[in-house]
């Protein structure tokens, strides 16, 4: 806690409320693990810029990787150039 007092002087007490809160939620608290997250919110965009996943935002790269699915593998013979 020590360590986190130090980090508020330099850094601010919101910054570092925040670092501690995501600590506790997450149950890190390992020499380290105040700094990484710490790192993590400077380097994060703010939360106005993330992107969701929605129907107008989606993660998924595709479906065209399911359409061989239960279909024979490929012969060695069908995939040479006659």
């Amino acid at each position: 806690m020590a360590r986190a007092v130090e980090l508020a002087t330099v850094l601010g007490n919101d910054r570092v409320d925040q670092a501690l809160g995501l600590a506790a939620t997450a149950g890190r608290f390992a020499d380290g693990d105040l700094l990484s997250i710490l790192g993590h919110i400077a380097d994060s965009k703010p939360a106005g810029e993330v992107v969701r996943a929605d129907e107008a935002h989606s993660v998924q790269n595709g479906t065209i990787g399911w359409q061989a699915l239960g279909q024979p593998p490929y012969s060695s013979r069908e995939l040479t150039a006659d």
